[in-house]
């Protein structure tokens, strides 16, 4: 008697309810996942990758005279430059001042009047 009641509560093998087998399922079923990895890569990955690169570029061009800032927002025209830091010369009260700063720490180049 307890086996009918079990047998009873199974579904139909095939029927109602059973989901689609084969390539086509497990396309539906990923295919939430596709498309939120579709958008992250243009929304996010994309314009970031693409900000890093212009950055890069900008470094690379850096030369000696050019009027840069600082991440940390201080205001320096370049005096030497090697490959991994370069000195800033930094007004402070009428005093020249140099500051040797590593090279990733530029934000970017200044334009215009200081």
């Amino acid at each position: 008697m307890f086996t009918d009641i079990v047998y009873a509560m199974g579904g139909a093998p095939g029927g109602a309810g059973a989901q689609p087998q084969g390539a086509g399922g497990v396309l539906t079923s990923f295919l939430p996942l596709i498309l939120i990895f579709v958008i992250f890569y243009f929304l996010l990955i994309r314009p970031q990758s693409k900000k890093a690169k212009e950055h890069r570029q900008m470094l690379d061009n850096l030369k000696k005279g050019d009027k840069v800032v600082t991440t940390g927002g201080i205001f320096g025209v370049i005096e030497d430059l090697d490959e991994k830091s370069m000195t800033l010369q930094i007004g402070v009260k009428g005093v020249d001042v140099r500051i040797k700063v590593d090279r990733n720490s530029i934000a970017g180049k200044r334009t215009g009047g200081e």
